[in-house]
């Protein structure tokens, strides 16, 4: 069993769905054994508890600078001995240190078709850069703001009319989608890092669905 701790700083729509993946048995050998905050008002934490999982707060507010409170959230998580920390919805800017520990079993899902957008306002840049296609990506996070291996992503069209609202919400039904997906791919080990892509064992079972390479 793969022990997996989410990260949030809101109310984590990415950590209901993967709680509710876990219910219905979609992570396979994934069990989600805490939710940690950075916020202490973050609506999730409320959600979490509600599905007996173990929630705690390490409010970066309590701390002096990143690397600090870096040092204090990597104890926090730590003390649950993940094989995964998977980010739902957290607002940090991560240090290179706390990036490095967990090398390999850090993961994100990001609102945009990566390398392209990275960072806030996707939505909104994505529509007044022009593109037709816009979407989500699963990847393993680096040192390098939403640069790590792409593990997953999942394109949907930009529509005539779409504002910066409507584009959410059609991306974030496939990062509800993905997300999950690639956390089961995690726990069933069929994810190797090979430089700077991923190879995923197994074949690709939808068109909309895109991975660096399928052996």
């Amino acid at each position: 069993m793969k022990r997996v701790v989410l990260l949030i700083s809101g109310r984590g729509s990415n950590m209901e769905r993967l709680i509710r993946a876990g219910q219905h048995g979609e992570l396979a050998d994934a069990h989600i054994v805490a939710v940690l905050a950075n916020r202490p008002d973050a609506p999730g934490l409320a959600r979490a508890a509600a599905a007996n999982i173990s929630t705690q707060v390490v409010d970066h507010k309590n701390y002096p600078g990143r690397e600090s409170f870096d040092a204090a959230l990597a104890a926090a998580i730590d003390a649950h001995q993940p094989d995964l920390v998977a980010l739902a919805g957290f607002m940090r800017i991560l240090s290179e240190g706390f990036t490095r520990h967990y090398a390999g079993r850090l993961m994100n899902i990001h609102p945009s078709l990566l390398p392209a957008f990275p960072g806030l306002r996707t939505h909104q840049r994505a529509l007044e850069a022009g593109v037709r296609l816009h979407g989500c990506t699963a990847h393993f996070v680096t040192p390098a703001l939403d640069h790590g291996p792409i593990i997953l992503q999942a394109a949907v069209p930009v529509l005539d009319g779409d504002d910066a609202d409507t584009l959410a919400a059609r991306v974030l039904a496939e990062e509800h989608r993905i997300y999950p997906l690639a956390v089961r791919w995690f726990a069933e080990g069929r994810l190797r890092i090979v430089g700077q892509r991923v190879e995923a064992q197994g074949e690709q079972q939808e068109d909309t669905l895109y991975a660096p390479r399928f052996a």
